[in-house]
């Protein structure tokens, strides 16, 4: 990288700017005084630093080692220890990230007991209205680690063959066997843990003989079907390994498939009648595809009826679920502790858009159903939540979810609940625009202007937003900024980054983004690498961030 760089302000006049080299902060050079001996740092000082400040207290010699090895082809790096620039190299460095990269949470309990990353009508790639429909978005959500993938299940036009689409819309149809295909190829290339793919059958029961044998046949033995009709308990994810599962209603008959009277009208009750019968004459080749039985409980029963022989899935628009929390919450979460919850997009998102998924998981919903084509800071949050657990696709669901108090009473989340830690957050500098952006990108006549918002998302005492000030004129600006966050439920917590170049227009360039869990973030100053608005990774921007938790009880 050349030390100069120009910028042309008029036709005869340019503007000289000094490219400044990323150099340690104060408080890096501190550290390293601190754990050096005679100028560098030794294996053994490496590993008492790792353990003492960045809080790793299992770390080896090996693990010492493996860093001093990354660092040989540098120029700065020396045999016998590291000087103050090669320590700096690795802090900014992939092997010092902000969070654990293996599964590491416990496996073997039901289903239910999980969040799941989940899509919404992931055949889609782009608006609801009137977008193609493809495989490629299934494939992308799939690579990204999506766990749950949802299709349309429609007649073809010549009504003897099925086909994936948005129904009502202008959306363009791809074949059921295409989608089959693709989720086949590539379920378990991001994780191991199994696929669920939701079905919204709209078939008449001719169609649905067709996808039970398509699907019988796609995937063979990777399809999990349960050994009885109605099951007590969820399977663990550990136990469903490289495995498919099928959710949906049980098949009935649609009334709707044959020509109506005249002064037809629609009884509920006549209709609940007539679907238990329709269940029992229902195809059995598709019934018993079925994993996870999705629909509402039949007799008039409460939404939230918990069935104590069988467990099964509950769908509700976002709008539905808000509805339901004002005055249902430890209801919905006495629920969700054996059956699973899915909420979905309301209808009016024709573009695509998201709604925050906090109000679904602090009410323990598993599936918070996101249209994965769009972008923006909802699916940032998405992204940032599972990147949990090494990125499987399930994050375990904290134990207050789970658990019954004395009076057999679950968690209310509408109850205000008291501090429990508090995040320090110091966001020390950052580097990598000037290799990943052309120089004009953010400003044509001078270097940009950056500054750092940091917040959390969560529950509502939780979330919030703040900012560093503007660094002017610099490709790698330091703030040395130190933000706290005080948490009451760090256990759902997200913590937000963005970065932004400031303007005086007031429309800001956007810099990088990304969200990071807040019970996985590793302590001590780590090297935090900085995404897209699309949630891809850059391959040079990175915030250099100290991470510290201070119990608040």
């Amino acid at each position: 990288m050349s030390n100069k760089q120009s910028f042309t302000v008029c036709f005869c006049f340019k503007r000289i700017f000094r490219l400044k080299v990323a150099e340690p902060p104060e408080d890096i050079k501190n550290l390293f005084n601190q754990y050096a001996e005679n100028g560098t740092i030794t294996i053994d000082n490496l590993q008492n630093f790792l353990i003492e400040f960045q809080g790793e207290p299992n770390a080896t010699k090996e693990d010492a080692q493996t860093i001093f090895n990354s660092l040989r082809h540098l120029n700065i790096f020396q045999r016998k220890g590291l000087h103050l620039d090669a320590f700096f190299r690795y802090l900014l460095g992939d092997l010092n990230p902000p969070f654990y990269s293996k599964v590491h949470h416990d496996m073997n309990a039901p289903l239910a007991h999980y969040f799941l990353f989940t899509g919404h009508n992931s055949y889609l790639t782009g608006n609801q209205v009137s977008s193609d429909s493809s495989v490629h978005p299934i494939i992308n959500a799939l690579l990204q680690g999506v766990r749950v993938i949802e299709l349309d299940l429609w007649p073809n036009s010549k009504k003897n063959g099925v086909e994936v689409r948005h129904g009502g819309t202008l959306t363009s149809p791809v074949e059921l066997i295409k989608c089959l295909r693709a989720i086949k190829d590539h379920a378990f290339t991001a994780s191991e843990y199994p696929v669920v793919i939701t079905f919204e059958d709209h078939l008449p029961s001719s169609l649905q003989a067709k996808v039970a044998k398509m699907v019988t046949e796609t995937f063979g033995h990777m399809l999990y079907s349960p050994h009885s009709e109605f099951i007590m308990e969820f399977p663990s994810p550990d136990s469903l390994k490289r495995r498919i599962l099928i959710s949906t209603k049980p098949p009935e008959y649609h009334e709707s498939q044959r020509p109506r009277e005249s002064g037809a009208t629609d009884n509920k009750d006549n209709e609940q009648d007539d679907q238990d019968e329709d269940e029992e004459n229902a195809i059995p080749e598709y019934k018993q595809l079925i994993a996870i039985h999705a629909g509402k409980p039949k007799g008039g029963l409460d939404i939230w009826h918990i069935d104590p022989i069988k467990v099964r899935r509950l769908s509700l628009s976002e709008q539905e679920l808000e509805n339901e929390t004002r005055t249902r919450g430890s209801d919905i979460v006495r629920f969700t502790q054996r059956n699973l919850l899915r909420i979905y997009p309301k209808g009016a998102r024709l573009d695509s858009s998201n709604y925050d998924p906090m109000l679904g998981w602090t009410h323990g919903a598993q599936m918070v159903a996101f249209n994965m084509q769009g972008h923006g800071k909802y699916l940032w949050i998405m992204d940032g939540m599972f990147r949990a657990n090494g990125g499987c696709g399930y994050v375990k669901k904290p134990g207050f979810l789970l658990a019954l108090g004395p009076n057999n009473e679950a968690f209310d989340p509408n109850e205000p609940l008291p501090v429990k830690t508090n995040l320090k957050v110091k966001v020390y500098m950052g580097e990598g625009w000037h290799s990943d952006f052309h120089h004009t990108h953010f400003d044509l006549y001078s270097p940009p202007d950056f500054y750092v918002r940091v917040g959390i998302a969560g529950v509502p005492n939780d979330t919030k937003m703040m900012e560093t000030q503007p660094i002017e004129d610099q490709w790698v600006p330091v703030w040395n900024k130190e933000f706290i966050f005080p948490l009451s439920v760090p256990e759902l917590a997200v913590l937000r980054v963005e970065v932004k170049e400031y303007d005086t227009s007031g429309k800001h360039d956007f810099g990088g983004q990304t969200c990071l869990p807040i019970p996985e973030l590793r302590t001590g100053i780590r090297a935090v690498p900085l995404h897209n608005r699309r949630g891809q990774k850059y391959k040079s921007v990175r915030l250099l961030m100290g991470f510290e938790f201070d119990n608040a009880e």
